[in-house]
C-alpha cells in the first residue's frame, strides 16, 4: 500500500532522477568532471528525495533485488534514455559505440563505483531481465546497447503490472463477492500461515475450483491474483523459462499470487504444471480436484463446499429480502442442492427470473453437461402406461428422492451409517417398454435434471480410465443430485466374472467402484437392461429398486394409443381397440404415431387408420418383420 500523494511525488522524483542524469552525461563527456549543472540537478534531486512519503519506485526495486549502487545507475541510465531524447544524443557523441543508446562499456567509463560483474547473466540487471542487452556489431558485450524492460520502466513510473508477454495467459481472480463461509475461511487462514512460513508452493484441492479460487483471493488480501489454466501453460522449455522469469519479476514487484488450475486437462497438462514450478522462484497455488505429484515440497489443503448450514446463511445474505429468501424455499433448495460458494455469491442477480430452485438446478449443470447428454423432462405421469403395481414402485422411488435428505439428515440415518445412502434402481424390460420414458417422468415430477450417460464415452479399454470416467460423472452430478440415467448398461452391469487374468480383475473392479459411488451417490441413478438374466446377483442385492416394465398387453396397448396422439392433431376413424391388436411395444407405437401424423399432415388431411397401417410397414421393415393378418384383422383401411 503506498501511501498518499506517492504516486504524483515518484513521478516528480523520476523526472529530477532522469534530468540529474542527463547532467552527469552531458559533462562528463564535455569535460570528464561534473559541472554547476549538476550541482543543481543535485540539489533539485536531494529536496525532493527528502520531501518523498516513501522509497521511489527506483529504491525500491533496487532493495528487493540487492543492487549496488553501479547497478542501480545503469538502471536509472536506461529509464533515462527512454524518457529523455538528450541521452541518446550524448551517448552517440560519445564516440566508440555506434549506438545513440547506452552500453555497459560507457557505464563503466562513466558512472561512479563501476564493476564488472554487474554485466554478467548472474546478476539481477540481467537475470532479472530488468534490462535487455541489444546486439554489437562487433559481437561484444561491452558495446551492446542496453534497454530498459518496458514493464520495469513502467513499474518506475508508478504503474501496477502485469507484464504484457504474461497477459495472454492470466485470467485475474477477483475478490470474493461476499464474505467466505467459515469452511472456506479457514482454508484461507492455513494459507496465509503456509505463506508466513515461508511456503512456496501449496496445492488446493476440493471440487469446486471457482471456490478454490476465491480463497486465494480473499488470503492474498490486496495482492493482485492471477489464475492460468493448465492448458495454457507453457509446455516448451524456453517458453516456460520466460514465463517463470517474467512472473518471479512480478510477483516481485506487485506481490502477486500465480494459481495454476489443474481441474481439467489430462497428464500431459499436469506435467508441463509440475515443469513450471519446479522452476518458479515465486509462491505459487495450485487447485486440482486432488493432490498432485509436483515433485517439488510443498503443503496440501482440502477445501470441500460449504455444508448445509452455511448454504443457507449464503443464501439469505444474496438475496437479501427477496421474494424467494424466506427459509422454506432455501431450506428446500439446500437439501436438494449441494452448490459452491461461487455459485451461491455469484446468483443475486439471477434468482427472479425463475426462483431458486430453477436457478439451483441451471447452477449445478456446470461441469455435467460437458460429460452427458441431458433431456429437458417433459413427460408426465399420463403418458406412462404401466401395471399398477410398477407405477406403484415408481411412486416409491420419487418419495424416496425427495425425502432423503429429511429422513437421512434431519432424522440422522446418515449418522449411523454412510453406506447405502444412494438410491440406485434397475429397469428391466424388452425394448421399448417405458423404462426411459420412466426415468424422464420421474426427473419430471421431482424438478430435477436427466442425464443420459454415453457408456461408449465412460467404458475404456484402459486400466482405471473406466473408474476415472464414472468419478467425473458422478462428482459432478452430485452438486444437484440430477437423475442418471446408464441406458442400455449390459455391457458394463453384467455378471462379475471368474478372475482368469488381469482384465477380469480390472473388470470386476469397475463394477465394484460403480456400487460404491452409486451407494453413496446424493441423488438417482437408473440402469436399464433388456436382460435382468444377466445381471449378477450381487449387484441387483446393493440396489434399492427394482422394476421390471413387461411387456403391454392389449388393454395397455389400446391405452397407449389412446393418449399418443396430442390433443391438437385432427384424427378420423382411430380405433385404439384394434390398434391394439398390433404385437409392439410403447416405443414402436409413439414411433408409428409420429410418422402417421407426418403422412397425414403431408396429405393435409386428418390421421386416419391408413396413416397408421403405412407407418406401421415401415416401423416392421426396420425390425425385419411382417405383419399378419390377426394384428390387422377388422381394419378398414
Amino acid at each position: 500500500m503506498t501511501a498518499p500523494g506517492w504516486a504524483e511525488a515518484n513521478h516528480r522524483w523520476l523526472a529530477a532522477a532522469v534530468a540529474w542524469t542527463v547532467a552527469r552525461l552531458e559533462a562528463a563527456v564535455a569535460t570528464g568532471e561534473p559541472g554547476d549543472g549538476t550541482v543543481t540537478a543535485r540539489a533539485a534531486l536531494d529536496e525532493l528525495t527528502a520531501a518523498m512519503p516513501g522509497p521511489s519506485a527506483l529504491d525500491r526495486l533496487a532493495g528487493l533485488y540487492g543492487l549496488s549502487a553501479f547497478e542501480r545507475d545503469v538502471l536509472l541510465l536506461t529509464a533515462a534514455d527512454e524518457l529523455d531524447t538528450r541521452v541518446g544524443a550524448v551517448c552517440a557523441a560519445s564516440g566508440g559505440t555506434g549506438h545513440d543508446h547506452p552500453t555497459f562499456g560507457l557505464a563503466l567509463a562513466l558512472l561512479e563505483e563501476p564493476h564488472w560483474s554487474a554485466t554478467t547473466p548472474q546478476r539481477p540487471l540481467r537475470a532479472a531481465r530488468l534490462i535487455e542487452v541489444g546486439t554489437d556489431v562487433t559481437g561484444r558485450l561491452i558495446g551492446a546497447p542496453l534497454h530498459l524492460d518496458e514493464r520495469v520502466l513502467h513499474h518506475l513510473l508508478g504503474s501496477a503490472g502485469p507484464d504484457r508477454r504474461l497477459r495472454p495467459y492470466l485470467v485475474p481472480v477477483r475478490r470474493p463477492a461476499a464474505p467466505l463461509p467459515a469452511s472456506l475461511a479457514r482454508a484461507g487462514t492455513r494459507l496465509r500461515e503456509d505463506w508466513a512460513r515461508g511456503s512456496q508452493v501449496v496445492t488446493l484441492y476440493g471440487p469446486e475450483p471457482r471456490d478454490l479460487a476465491a480463497v486465494v483471493s480473499a488470503a492474498a488480501g490486496e495482492a493482485p491474483v492471477y489464475l492460468v489454466p493448465a492448458a495454457d501453460v507453457p509446455a516448451g522449455i524456453a517458453d516456460r523459462e520466460t514465463f517463470a522469469a517474467l512472473w518471479a519479476r512480478e510477483a516481485l514487484l506487485d506481490g502477486a499470487i500465480l494459481v495454476l488450475d489443474c481441474h481439467s486437462g489430462g497428464p500431459a497438462e499436469q506435467t508441463a504444471v509440475a515443469a513450471l514450478v519446479a522452476r518458479l522462484d515465486a509462491p505459487v497455488v495450485v487447485v486440482a480436484a486432488d493432490p498432485l505429484p509436483l515433485g517439488r515440497p510443498g503443503t496440501a489443503i482440502a477445501v470441500g463446499r460449504p455444508d448445509r448450514t452455511e448454504q443457507r446463511a449464503l443464501w439469505r445474505a444474496v438475496l437479501n429480502g427477496s421474494a424467494e429468501a424466506n427459509l422454506p424455499a432455501i431450506d428446500q433448495a439446500t437439501m436438494q442442492f449441494d452448490l459452491g460458494y461461487t455459485d451461491i455469491a455469484d446468483s443475486a442477480a439471477d434468482t427472479a427470473a425463475d426462483g431458486l430452485w430453477a436457478l439451483c438446478r441451471v447452477r449445478s449443470r456446470s461441469r455435467l453437461d460437458e460429460l452427458a447428454r441431458r433431456v429437458e423432462p417433459r413427460a408426465t405421469w399420463r403418458d406412462l402406461v404401466l401395471p399398477a403395481d410398477q407405477t406403484a414402485l415408481l411412486r416409491d422411488i420419487t418419495t424416496q428422492v425427495r425425502g432423503r435428505s429429511k429422513v437421512y439428515h434431519d432424522w440422522g440415518f446418515d449418522k449411523v451409517s454412510q453406506r447405502g445412502l444412494g438410491i440406485g434402481a434397475l429397469f428391466t424390460g424388452p425394448s421399448g417398454t417405458g423404462k426411459t420414458l420412466a426415468a424422464e417422468v420421474i426427473a419430471g415430477e421431482l424438478g430435477l435434471d436427466l442425464y443420459l450417460i454415453d457408456l461408449s464415452a465412460v467404458v475404456s479399454k484402459y486400466i482405471g480410465e473406466t473408474e476415472k470416467n464414472l468419478r467425473g460423472v458422478f462428482d459432478a452430478a452430485d452438486k444437484g443430485g440430477a437423475v442418471l440415467l446408464f441406458d442400455e448398461a449390459d455391457a458394463l452391469f453384467g455378471k462379475r466374472t471368474e478372475v482368469r487374468d488381469s482384465h477380469d480383475r480390472y473388470a470386476n473392479i469397475e463394477v465394484s467402484y460403480l456400487l460404491q459411488r452409486m451407494e453413496s451417490y446424493r441423488g438417482l441413478a437408473v440402469l436399464t437392461t433388456n436382460l435382468r438374466s444377466a445381471m449378477d446377483q450381487a449387484f441387483l442385492r446393493r440396489l434399492r429398486f427394482v422394476v421390471n416394465f413387461p411387456f403391454p398387453d392389449p388393454a395397455q396397448r389400446a391405452e397407449i394409443w389412446r393418449r399418443v396422439f396430442p390433443g391438437e392433431v385432427p384424427t378420423r376413424g382411430l380405433d385404439p381397440a384394434r390398434l391394439a391388436q398390433l404385437n409392439v411395444a410403447g416405443g414402436n407405437i409413439r414411433n408409428i404415431a409420429l410418422t402417421a401424423a407426418f403422412l397425414a399432415a403431408d396429405a393435409d388431411e386428418p390421421v386416419t387408420m391408413a396413416h397408421v397401417l403405412r407407418a406401421t410397414r415401415g416401423e416392421y421393415a426396420k425390425a425385419d418383420r411382417s405383419l399378419t393378418a390377426v394384428e390387422i384383422g377388422g381394419w378398414s383401411a
